[in-house]
């Protein structure tokens, strides 16, 4: 047992005790540790601090490694960074904010205004970080929407970006067009106007964790959440061998998650506790690795997961939640090769034009649904289309009757389904 005294004093050190950015504060000036305003950064959106800070990294990385602290200001970069590897450019945030502009650690970027394939404003490294820092587009107007190059891009293993708000890029973070194996990602706020997380090229397990791709700039109806719903793709996933992806939100995205094959081919993917919000494309599948696929457990979709026919992947949702919005047709639809699986999942609010539409459609490969709910009473819950291969579906809830129209030449399992 603890006695009072003691816990008095874990109580008083724990009041007392500092966030870790200024923790980093505090250890400015040690071996490894420098300031980007010792460095002539003066944080006030008028002076250019580009020299400052770029003269801080390469200090840091010149000296083996070491974090490059950015005190509370609005840093106007007119050009771009590059973090040199084992290198850390850190903020005084510990939790992305919720994206306000100017407000902790705010980097203005400026440059390539109109090019979206100009130089990324932030390049990363090998073993560098992104870490407690917002970005802002000052000169990005609601109104009238232009394009920028990559907000952020890796080249090298390890490359992190956490805790940071790319409050509203043309594009926010690309690690694909260079290798970026073993890459890190946890705590990212944004409202990515065109494109949100782009990988391929990663060999070695890449890990997305956290992120929240929502209007924190801007939520008017007939603004840049009107654009994002006509064009913007929030994760785009080429060949990653193993991808852990876990709670990321997206909401008013054309297409919410997209799988398809870049210059090194397809990937697999496993998500969790993960979702796209108000489509019209919840998931997008064009190419998937044969052996592996997608696999989805414990998500939820407000739009349509469209499975393309070069697709020749497994493509899996354990325990997911589709329900529809606005004018949703189905909830899935398979022209692929590949098996798609539904394992207790529950569907509602298809159909909403009431053409008769089924809730998954499977025109293509195999099928399997197992311990499903389909929660609409009277519309049909499937259609097996004439390319089918395989199809079993059992021991579900069928709401209003078993309505399945069966078109396959295949040998399809059905039954025994709840007729409620």
């Amino acid at each position: 047992m603890v006695s009072l005294p003691a816990m008095l004093t874990m109580m008083v050190l724990a009041a007392g005790a500092p966030t870790q950015a200024s923790n980093t504060a505090a250890l400015v000036g040690q071996n490894g540790v420098y300031s980007v305003a010792s460095f002539g950064a003066k944080g006030d959106r008028v002076t250019d601090d580009t020299k400052a800070f770029q003269k801080a990294l390469d200090t840091a990385g010149e000296s083996g490694g070491g974090i490059v602290f950015v005190p509370t200001g609005n840093y106007l970069i007119k050009t771009h960074l590059n973090i040199p590897e084992n290198v850390t450019l850190e903020g005084v945030f510990s939790a992305p904010n919720q994206g306000k502009q100017y407000k902790g650690s705010t980097l203005l970027a400026v440059e390539g205004k109109g090019n979206a394939d100009g130089t990324p404003f932030i390049m990363l490294n090998t073993n560098s970080t992104l870490k407690g820092i917002n970005v802002f587009y000052p000169e990005q107007t609601k109104g009238d929407l232009k394009p920028y190059p990559w907000c952020v891009r890796g080249h090298g293993a390890n490359c992190s970006i956490i805790d940071t708000v790319l409050t509203n890029p043309w594009q926010a973070v690309d690690f694909g067009t260079l290798e970026c194996g073993r890459h890190y990602i946890k705590g990212l706020y944004s409202q990515p106007l065109l494109k949100g997380i782009f990988v391929d090229q990663c060999y070695d397990v890449g890990r997305i964790e956290d992120v929240h791709l929502w209007p924190f700039w801007d939520e008017t109806p007939d603004g840049p959440m009107n654009f994002t719903r006509e064009n913007g793709t929030a994760f785009i996933f080429g060949r990653t061998d193993w991808e852990f992806v876990s709670g990321c939100f997206c909401i008013s995205y054309k297409t919410g998650f997209q799988f398809a094959s870049f210059k090194a081919g397809p990937g697999n993917v496993i998500l969790n506790n993960s979702g796209s919000d108000i489509g019209p494309c919840a998931v997008s599948v064009e190419s998937s690795q044969g052996h592996a696929g997608i696999v989805f457990t414990n998500c939820q979709f407000m739009a349509g997961i469209d499975i393309k026919a070069t697709n020749e992947g497994p493509v899996k949702f354990d325990n997911c939640g589709f329900w529809g919005y606005g004018k949703t047709e189905f909830h899935a639809k398979n022209e692929g090769s590949g098996q798609m699986i539904f394992n207790s999942c529950h569907f509602t609010s298809w159909d909403q034009n009431n053409a008769g539409t089924p809730a998954i459609i499977a025109n293509n490969g195999g099928l399997i649904i197992n311990a499903c709910d389909f929660m609409e009473s009277g519309k049909k819950q499937v259609l097996l289309g004439e390319k089918l291969k395989s199809a079993v579906i059992m021991a579900n809830r069928m709401r209003g009757g078993v309505n399945i129209e069966n078109k396959c030449t295949c040998k399809a399992q059905i039954g025994p389904n709840s007729e409620e």
